[in-house]
């Protein structure tokens, strides 16, 4: 909310919301919707210069400043904070097991278990046998809260608590404790202490002395363990296995990085894992993060010696503990919303920022004028960053071009003895994403698609790119990523990177161009179609609404994971299956919308199509955003340009479908014509092949001079 100068901050998680774990109980009770425990990554940063990646992590590299993941190149950082919180003890006994629910990750711990629930309750008769394995602060809530959610909808299982421990809420006092009690009682949740969970299976828990109790759903709310990912860090660990670090929250290794939460174990005076002492460690966490990035000494965290405990019951009452203090009443629920609900405000204001403060935020000098900067040839990046990129990215050659790129020259030579190269497309664009490596692989499938909607295997590219200025380090990190998400896909798709161009300007751009072989086939085109044939689109629409939704802080989580999935679904496939059916003719949905790209194949066919709005594939969230005004800014000019399309009935024009005509698609499906007889037969092969959402969308009819589109329901 408060960006430094001359810093880019990334924020790197397994998902694209965060889930606050003080409403997580409340929500399966049904005291809050989902949305209001979660905090919406894109929407949040989006405008403010924050990068949001959301890929696991699979190891820390601290000696060469290097986080690794499992499916990505590895980001460099300056400054690094850790806080990727715990795992319940002994996962082993439950990881593998689909009746065995982790309350963590707890940003899908909701949907995991109402999944669950449906398939356990359409599965058996009889009700259903739950325990929750862990007495701590989040296993009672939970155990409450479930109780609530049951009942609430019409269910009576048999709860369970369940714990190694002569006691449950082990370390809280004992007026809290007979309160937890009274609790279970009142709503027959029975505890079984003492005993230790050995293993779970064929539905029954089994203990360490060997007995097996029955059990159709375990949920496991244990203390907390190391994740697994941690051996992979090359930091130091303190005894319990968590990562070690100074009172300064900076790990004991001496490295340029912090750690925070129950990840970190302060090893001169270790706390409890809580998360309240994770909220405390924020602000010093912020306060020495900058600290570092000037050489200033760091301060230390000082963590308070007790803390409030407000347990939810799921009824609107809470268990309160402070300071010896207990009670239960709904006055302590209250407190507890509302501390709850002031902290998640902090955090949900999805308002994006004035243009004034991000140009505040960004200015080159303290007087806030822009430094000039040459152009022309003299615009081009620095040999150095461009060299030290190129380094890093694995390019293998391929028949057509023996060269590949430690020995460049001024043009790529391609090998006729490989065979033909004959087709030669281009596309690129500005950035629409704030992860230079998801924007790469996009831009690569972008362009290649023009290339598998001919017919061709790709052979090869030249990237296109503009970086926007900075420091050469930071540049050269940022083309890195940006071609390296390109080589992972002309790479799979067979091609090799052979060479390209790179300048400075204001926007970050990306694009190839891209070469490919039809090896002795005939092309397919946009012309030929038939009338009778049928219309086919492989991917749903709305990509441009959601991509300017997500510039105005407007698109949710969920809906930007949908599109990016469909962006990054690559038309190779579609390509070949479209070859095999024979169709008639083909091509891919882009910039100028389903509309305007179907109006270019009428036109090469002297023929009209109707539409059906209802068969449309829309992407999730579309209709919401369209419905609200929102718009691609090149909207406008494709209505324009399609003026040719008519329809039934005034309601049909103000209908979200008939806008999906007009939006601009960034790695859109293809748009296929085929005979009656057979679409209905591919439709079901592109589906079957990763196409999900693949329909047949219309028809082709009568023969025309001025080829027309009429859409109706």
């Amino acid at each position: 909310m408060n960006p430094l100068r001359d810093v880019q901050l990334t924020v790197v998680s397994p998902f694209s919301r965060a889930a606050y774990s003080g409403m997580l109980p409340g929500t399966l009770a049904g005291l809050y919707e989902a949305p209001q425990m979660e905090i919406d990554l894109f929407r949040f940063t989006a405008g403010r210069g924050i990068r949001v990646i959301v890929a696991e992590v699979t190891g820390f590299e601290p000696e060469k400043r290097r986080v690794h993941f499992a499916d990505r190149p590895p980001i460099r950082y300056d400054v690094a904070a850790i806080g990727i919180g715990s795992v319940p003890v002994a996962q082993n006994l439950w990881r593998d097991n689909p009746d065995v629910l982790s309350i963590k990750p707890m940003a899908t711990f909701q949907s995991r278990f109402e999944r669950r629930v449906n398939e356990l309750a359409a599965a058996q008769d009889g009700d259903l046998q739950v325990a929750v394995v862990g007495a701590g602060a989040a296993g009672v809530e939970v155990s409450c809260c479930l109780e609530s959610h049951f009942r609430k909808n019409g269910h009576q299982p048999k709860l369970s608590l369940i714990d190694g421990n002569n006691e449950i809420l082990n370390g809280y006092g004992a007026k809290t404790i007979e309160l937890a009690r009274r609790e279970f009682d009142r709503r027959g949740i029975s505890i079984r202490n003492g005993d230790t969970v050995a293993g779970f299976e064929n539905g029954n828990l089994i203990f360490d002395n060997g007995d097996r109790v029955k059990a159709d759903l375990v949920v496991w709310a244990t203390n907390a363990d190391p994740p697994a990912v941690l051996d992979k860090f090359d930091l130091p660990k303190a005894d319990d296995g968590f990562l070690a670090v100074r009172p300064t929250l900076q790990t004991t290794g001496d490295y340029r990085v912090f750690v925070v939460g129950d990840t970190a174990t302060i090893v001169e005076n270790p706390i409890r894992k809580a998360g309240v002492y994770a909220v405390r460690e924020g602000p010093i966490l912020w306060e020495n993060i900058q600290r570092m990035l000037i050489d200033r000494p760091l301060v230390r965290y000082e963590p308070q010696k007790d803390f409030l405990s407000l347990l939810s019951t799921g009824d609107e009452r809470a268990i309160v503990q402070y300071k010896g203090f207990s009670t239960h009443a709904g006055w302590a629920w209250k407190w507890k919303d509302h501390i709850d609900r002031k902290f998640m405000r902090m955090y949900q204001d999805y308002t994006p920022p004035s243009a004034e403060m991000m140009a505040s935020n960004h200015a080159d000098d303290t007087n806030g004028a822009p430094r000039m900067r040459c152009r022309g040839c003299g615009g081009k990046v620095g040999a150095n960053v461009l060299s030290a990129a190129l380094e890093r990215l694995d390019i293998q050659p391929n028949a057509h071009s023996a060269q590949g790129l430690d020995q460049p020259d001024d043009a790529a030579i391609l090998d006729p003895s490989a065979g033909p190269a004959e087709v030669i497309s281009v596309d690129f664009f500005q950035s629409f994403f704030d992860d230079p490596y998801i924007v790469g692989r996009v831009a690569a499938l972008n362009s290649l698609s023009d290339l598998w909607a001919m017919g061709s295997k790709p052979v090869g590219a030249m990237a296109m790119v503009t970086v926007p200025e900075g420091p050469p380090r930071q540049q050269t990190e940022l083309l890195y990523q940006l071609l390296a998400g390109g080589v992972r896909e002309l790479s799979a798709a067979g091609a090799t990177l052979l060479g390209g161009h790179t300048t400075e300007g204001s926007d970050l751009t990306i694009g190839y161009t891209v070469i490919g072989s039809l090896e002795g086939r005939s092309p397919m085109t946009k012309a030929n179609l038939k009338s009778g044939d049928k219309l086919i689109l492989t991917k749903p629409l709305g990509t441009g609404v959601l991509l300017a939704g997500n510039e105005q802080c407007v698109c949710h989580a969920e809906w930007m994971d949908a599109a990016l999935e469909s962006m990054l679904t690559n038309n190779a496939v579609a390509a070949e299956l479209a070859r095999e059916f024979e169709v008639s003719a083909l091509t891919d949905v882009t910039g100028f919308g389903l509309a305007g790209h179907l109006l270019e194949m009428l036109d090469a066919s002297s023929i009209d199509s109707r539409i059906s709005l209802s068969s449309l594939p829309l992407l999730d969230g579309f209709a919401e955003l369209s419905n609200d005004g929102i718009r691609s800014s090149l909207d406008p000019a494709n209505r324009e340009a399609a003026a040719r399309v008519n329809s039934d009935s005034q309601p049909v024009t103000e209908s979200s479908s008939f806008d999906a005509l007009f939006d601009p698609q960034t790695s859109g499906g293809l748009l296929i014509g085929i005979e009656p007889g057979r679409a209905n037969e591919l439709a079901g092969r592109l589906r079957g092949a990763g196409y999900h959402r693949a329909a047949v969308i219309g028809e082709v009819t009568n023969e025309s001079k001025t080829p027309q589109i009429t859409a109706g329901n």
